[in-house]
């Protein structure tokens, strides 16, 4: 259990960041070309992907103990009526 909860929180994680990733990178580009100035990429990692990625991976490891767990208790019960028969 422990270790489906890491690799789906790992996946899960690297997933988000690379998409807000490629989002922040896209609207640095825009902003800058609006702007008439040069792009700064490391506003899209430090202060948008970086943080936002954590707090992703935060959100996906308490969602995926949740399951876990749920899905734990319920293996359980299922066995308990089983061997009842």
């Amino acid at each position: 259990m422990p270790v489906r909860v890491l690799l789906l929180t790992f996946v899960g994680t690297l997933l988000c960041f690379s998409v807000i990733l490629l989002f922040s990178i896209l609207g640095t580009v825009i902003t800058a070309a609006l702007h008439g100035a040069n792009p700064d990429m490391r506003v899209a990692y430090r202060h948008i992907a970086l943080p936002l990625g954590f707090v992703a991976g935060g959100i996906i490891l308490v969602i995926s103990i949740a399951i876990e767990v749920r899905h734990y208790y319920q293996a359980k019960a299922l066995h308990t009526i089983e061997r009842m028969r």
